[in-house]
């Protein structure tokens, strides 16, 4: 080997070292900032799991910034080489990917006898309107098919930064309707046992998908006869509840993460995420409504134990507001819809995990429809963290507490 070669060599290798400690650096960064209370269940191996994602996150930005690709298609790449493996499938199920009105869905069905129509659910997965897909959901809507007799369509919704706000929600109508329409007919299914449902942002889809059809004047076909909501973002008005400032550093959703997630889903503009952290979005004139609604002194007395203050008074910000005013409607936090909207939504199935920024929106949402006198289901999982349902069925990645998360939704889609 001449010295040139040698010399290539040993920079290469230089620079692959410093690289690699300067993404341990970031990653180390990042995990002295988060927060993983005592109360967590597994709490070594969601600190392991945490440490994976930031890893994947650092790298992401880094090659981000040198202009190789952007950091949202390097994450969903890798999430989709590695983290979503698909089984084969099991006796009792057939699977089949299709469209609906040109909306990718996966339809899995079970294969027993059924002495009449089975009932249905749409599913919409998680992932902050911008990563997730039906793959990254299929061990859990195989199980909701298999052991609740359901026939489940799961839902390929367009993703953000590519297509904002409304385009998601779009795509959960148009595959809802479409298979609304041809349920009976298809799939064996009563039409009037269909339900909605997601985990995360896809709860929040179903939620605003039962609002917006509760607002169409064209009533041909059946309503959903209940939503399923797993640990909702239902609102985008406060970010300092309770859980929000108790849950602010627990993994895998930070608070600034989730106000990420809605800048992204509504415009892009993530460079006002602090604005609207502090509330600065929220105009003057609707501050006393959402705060009848918001208010702590609405939460179960548990829901302060863990500490909480009140935050100062926000200067409201016109330009910030004008931004992201999509964001406070109904279609966005339908937490903050009129009452005579909710009062139109069907049956509601709410799971709240403890230590998740989201718990209160569910536990919030809850209270709005019980004044209203509507029925609903609330199983709340004390040492449960957001995103739990992610790591259903997935190998080393299992959570025991997220077999609790689905059968907690398989139990409750048994009585639709």
């Amino acid at each position: 080997m001449d010295i040139g070669s040698a010399i290539l060599i040993i920079g290469f290798a230089a620079l692959v070292a410093a690289f690699l400690l300067l993404v341990i650096g970031l990653v180390y960064a990042e995990l002295m900032n988060s927060d993983i209370p005592c109360g967590v269940a597994n709490r070594g191996k969601l600190h392991m799991v945490h440490g994976l994602f930031v890893g994947i996150a650092v790298v992401a930005r880094i090659l981000h910034r040198l202009g190789i690709c952007h950091q949202v298609s390097f994450t969903r790449w890798f999430v989709a080489c590695f983290l979503s493996h698909l089984k084969q499938v099991s006796a009792g199920l057939r699977v089949k990917d299709l469209t609906f009105s040109e909306v990718p869905v996966r339809v899995y069905e079970p294969t027993s006898v059924c002495d009449g129509l089975r009932r249905g659910l749409m599913y919409f997965h998680g992932g902050g309107w911008i990563l997730g897909s039906i793959d990254s959901v299929d061990e859990v809507c195989r199980h909701i098919a298999i052991e609740s007799d359901t026939t489940v369509i799961s839902v390929g919704y367009r993703l953000a930064p590519e297509h904002r706000y409304p385009a998601q929600l779009d795509d959960c109508e148009k595959a809802t309707c479409h298979f609304l329409s041809v349920a009976e007919t298809e799939f064996g299914v009563d039409s009037h046992r269909v339900a909605v449902g997601g985990d995360s942002t896809g709860a929040n889809l179903a939620a605003a998908l039962c609002q917006r059809l509760a607002c169409s004047e064209d009533r041909h076909l059946p309503f959903p006869c209940a939503q399923v909501l797993i640990y909702p973002a239902l609102q985008m008005a406060d970010f300092n509840l309770p859980s929000y400032q108790q849950n602010h550093a627990v993994p895998i959703l930070f608070r600034g993460r989730m106000a990420f997630y809605f800048l992204q889903y509504l415009n892009g503009d993530v460079s006002l995420c602090q604005e609207v952290l502090e509330g600065n979005h929220v105009p003057a004139e609707l501050r006393p409504r959402y705060e009848l609604w918001l208010s702590p002194s609405n939460l179960p007395p548990e829901c302060l134990t863990r500490g909480f203050y009140k935050h100062p008074s926000p200067e409201y910000d016109g330009e910030v507001y004008h931004a992201i005013k999509d964001g406070l409607e109904h279609e966005v936090s339908p937490l903050l819809a009129d009452d005579a909207l909710i009062q139109k939504t069907p049956r509601t199935f709410i799971l709240t995990c403890e230590y998740d920024v989201l718990r209160d929106d569910g536990i919030l949402y809850r209270k709005r429809l019980l004044d209203l006198g509507k029925d609903v289901t609330w199983q709340h999982v004390l040492d449960g963290f957001h995103g739990m349902i992610n790591f259903f069925n997935q190998g080393w990645l299992t959570f025991p507490s997220a077999v609790q998360v689905v059968d907690g939704a398989v139990h409750y889609i048994k009585t639709l």
